[in-house]
């Protein structure tokens, strides 16, 4: 599809819009351009008209042709003029293709912060309106968000201008799966890597735990993300955890989470390791129950490996246990997903996380053009997935969306009252400092009572994270450099 631009700069939105309705096509962007032309092209234009401005938006698709203006003023905010040409273009993508993205026109990846954020200005039957006849958001998500927000509300109430989590990867995986495109590395491939990794990674939490200390914060979470970090050996988690528990203070901390992502990767000694360092919560993720998806996707493990490891973990004593689940995995059908969700729940996790397939274009499934489901079967899949962990008691208690989402829907995070990760709710909402240890971790400090956020970057891969070791120590000290910039918002524990 061919979408043109001129006399605006919202290159990235327009975009984001043509997508979710071509999601298969190369959306082609020419800037500066009103020569209108193409069977599937879209115009987008802003113009001076008088002591206005003139939007404009003109389609052809197919045998569809559309037109539509608006006007507003010209000292009007930028925000609002994209959101109106956004709406043009929506309105007639819309039209033109018979079908009506749940979520609007919002492409973000944080649709219950931005609602949040109207609440606290306006109220919420305010905010609520402006999703709904603004954005264009239906019912039934904007619903969603309302309940999202209101439950994610205890636990953001917790946080405080000193608080901060803490997160630690572990990028190495048994195999790479045909949907991923995170930062990881097959153990069969990286193996002579992960001892010095992990001595390493302790060093940097030192330093980290360090930071923490001189900047007077405190932890309020913990978590082992990768990756898989069930990957590498049980000696290895309980060095890590040892330094964890050694190095920062976690009396205030909530959680200590570590994924335990691969069920092939789960074994007694692991999950002894994992309890003994204070593990309070783990995720099993079978992502499906079928064993013929599971093989389309790149998994080596099987249904019974996932049956068999939650066992195991209830065996060990864990009573905290999340299951991440994925909607619109290539060859799944809606009986094949309503059968995965109903068999996770015969195990009565705390927990169930439920994502949509998101075509990034490193993963192998877009390279591939492996033939995923349409949006409307993974639509069907949510809607199943709401009514059913609903009935059984679960609350959604965190949502976000990514680029590329089969049918543009969204992850959500269920679980039973008083199971919730805080740490999923603090880094989706961005509330406070996430302090990030390891090969591709992102740290965010977050200045206290504002949206600012200054991100500092590790080295993306293992074998960069070694060798540039020196110039991952010395990037921590900005940490201690920003909190020195927050002139006494933060104060100083006793």
């Amino acid at each position: 599809m061919k979408l043109f631009l001129y006399g605006h700069s919202f290159h990235y939105e327009m975009e984001n819009l043509c997508r979710l309705f071509f999601h298969r096509q190369k959306i082609e962007v020419l800037e500066d351009c009103r020569d209108f032309d193409g069977p599937d092209a879209a115009l987008t234009l802003v113009e001076p008209d008088g002591a206005g401005l003139r939007l404009l938006v003109r389609t052809r698709v197919g045998r569809y042709e559309g037109e539509a203006e608006d006007a507003v003023p010209a000292s009007e905010k930028p925000q609002e003029i994209e959101r109106r040409l956004a709406v043009l273009l929506f309105r007639q993508l819309e039209a033109a293709c018979g079908v009506r993205p749940r979520w609007g026109i919002l492409t973000g990846v944080r649709p219950v912060k931005l609602l949040r954020s109207l609440t606290e200005r306006f109220g919420e039957e305010e905010a609520a309106r402006v999703f709904r006849e603004d954005y264009l958001v239906t019912e039934e998500k904007l619903r969603l968000s309302l309940t999202t927000m209101h439950n994610e509300g205890v636990l953001l109430s917790r946080s405080r201008p000193e608080s901060c989590s803490l997160y630690v990867s572990i990028p190495f995986c048994p195999t790479r799966c045909a949907y991923c495109s995170f930062v990881s590395s097959t153990v069969e491939k990286t193996v002579r890597l992960i001892p010095r990794y992990v001595e390493l990674l302790c060093e940097e939490l030192r330093k980290t735990a360090q930071v923490v200390r001189d900047c007077g914060l405190r932890v309020e979470s913990v978590y082992f993300g990768g990756g898989t970090p069930t990957a590498i050996s049980a000696e290895q988690l309980s060095v890590l955890l040892g330094t964890v528990n050694r190095e920062f203070d976690l009396s205030h901390s909530r959680e200590l989470t570590v994924e335990a992502g691969r069920p092939d990767t789960v074994t007694r000694e692991k999950l002894e390791a994992l309890r003994q360092g204070g593990t309070t919560r783990i995720s099993i993720n079978p992502q499906t129950l079928s064993d013929e998806v599971l093989r389309r996707i790149g998994r080596r493990h099987t249904t019974q490996q996932t049956l068999d490891a939650f066992r195991l973990a209830r065996d060990c004593g864990m009573d905290n246990i999340n299951m991440d689940l994925i909607a619109g995995l290539p060859g799944d059908t809606v009986e094949g997903f309503r059968a995965t969700l109903d068999g996770v729940l015969a195990l009565a996790p705390e927990s169930v996380t439920v994502h949509t397939l998101s075509l990034k274009r490193s993963a192998q499934i877009f390279q591939d053009g492996a033939g995923e489901p349409e949006a409307e079967t993974a639509a069907a899949m949510l809607d199943y997935a709401q009514r059913r962990l609903t009935q059984e008691g679960y609350q959604p208690y965190y949502l976000y969306r990514q680029s590329r989402m089969v049918g543009n829907l969204e992850n959500i995070g269920w679980c039973k009252p008083g199971c919730e990760s805080p740490y999923n709710v603090y880094i989706m909402d961005e509330t406070h400092t996430i302090l990030a240890c390891g090969a591709g971790a992102a740290t965010k400090v977050k200045r206290p009572g504002a949206d600012d956020l200054e991100r500092i970057f590790n080295f993306k891969f293992p074998y960069e994270y070694i060798d540039r070791f020196q110039e991952v120590l010395e990037r921590k000290n900005r940490v201690k450099h920003c909190y020195d910039q927050f002139d006494g918002t933060v104060r100083t524990l006793p």
